[in-house]
């Protein structure tokens, strides 16, 4: 049997410049939620997306568990690179992600 997972992608990350000639790198964090659960996203701009996510306007899961730290990042070359690596990720074990934040620490 297959497991189908819904992945909810922020209407805030739609909004960001999506043309396919910009040469900016997309960034994927993983936030650390005043819960102790990890949030993980893309941008392009990573101070600024904390920022939204601590004012309350990023995303409704962390919205309700300020405040946020920004714990990981890395960086890719285009959105679609971005959004297949955040997928990844949110396919992890909480331990496998653990893992992964320490092993930049």
């Amino acid at each position: 049997m297959v497991e189908s997972r819904k992945i909810e992608i922020a209407e805030s990350d739609l909004k960001e410049d999506d043309a396919a000639d910009n040469p900016t790198d997309w960034f994927v964090y993983i936030l650390r939620c005043a819960d102790d659960s990890l949030y993980t996203g893309i941008t392009t701009d990573l101070k600024r997306r904390c920022e939204q996510h601590n004012a309350g306007t990023a995303s409704r899961y962390t919205r309700s568990r300020l405040p946020v730290s920004m714990v990981y990042h890395e960086i890719q070359a285009t959105r679609s690179m971005a959004l297949k690596r955040e997928l990844e990720i949110k396919a992890m074990s909480r331990k496998a992600k653990e893992a992964l934040i320490k092993s930049v620490k």
